[in-house]
């Protein structure tokens, strides 16, 4: 079932934070890819600076080994389906993640976008989504 942003649940629509961003000053690291695929969570997240940006970089796109997080940036971001995130929703609607148990630890949920749009669903979900910012990623499950 999809949960739908409300005042009650998020306040201000405008702070929610992309669970999915890429890698530049001012985001933050809030997961590693581990040898499985799948995504190890940092708590507290880390704030990126120009130097480990760079750094990164010098090793492959590295959206494809960590997960950022930074303001959403809603119709300014090609995700945006002019209300939602695309891409949670695409993955919700691929049925990526187990139906239950313990939700993951995560740095952001409090003011995530994902988890604002689709609830506990999208926090299951989440460790098997990997953020490949090289052109022509697509999404897989």
């Amino acid at each position: 079932m999809t949960r739908r942003l409300g005042a009650e649940d998020a306040g201000d629509a405008s702070a929610l934070t992309c669970p999915s961003s890429r890698c530049e000053p001012g985001a933050s690291l809030i997961a590693i890819v581990g040898d499985d695929g799948r995504l190890a969570h940092i708590t507290p997240a880390l704030p990126v600076d120009e130097a480990f940006a760079e750094a990164a970089a010098q090793h492959g796109p590295p959206e494809a080994r960590m997960r950022f997080a930074s303001p959403c940036l809603e119709a300014g971001c090609a995700q945006w389906t002019g209300s939602s995130c695309g891409i949670i929703e695409q993955v919700m609607a691929a049925g990526i993640g187990p139906a239950g148990g313990r939700l993951p630890r995560c740095a952001i949920r409090p003011s995530c976008r994902w988890y604002a749009q689709e609830g506990a669903a999208a926090c299951r979900a989440c460790p098997l989504v990997v953020t490949d910012a090289t052109e022509g990623a697509t999404l897989e499950g």
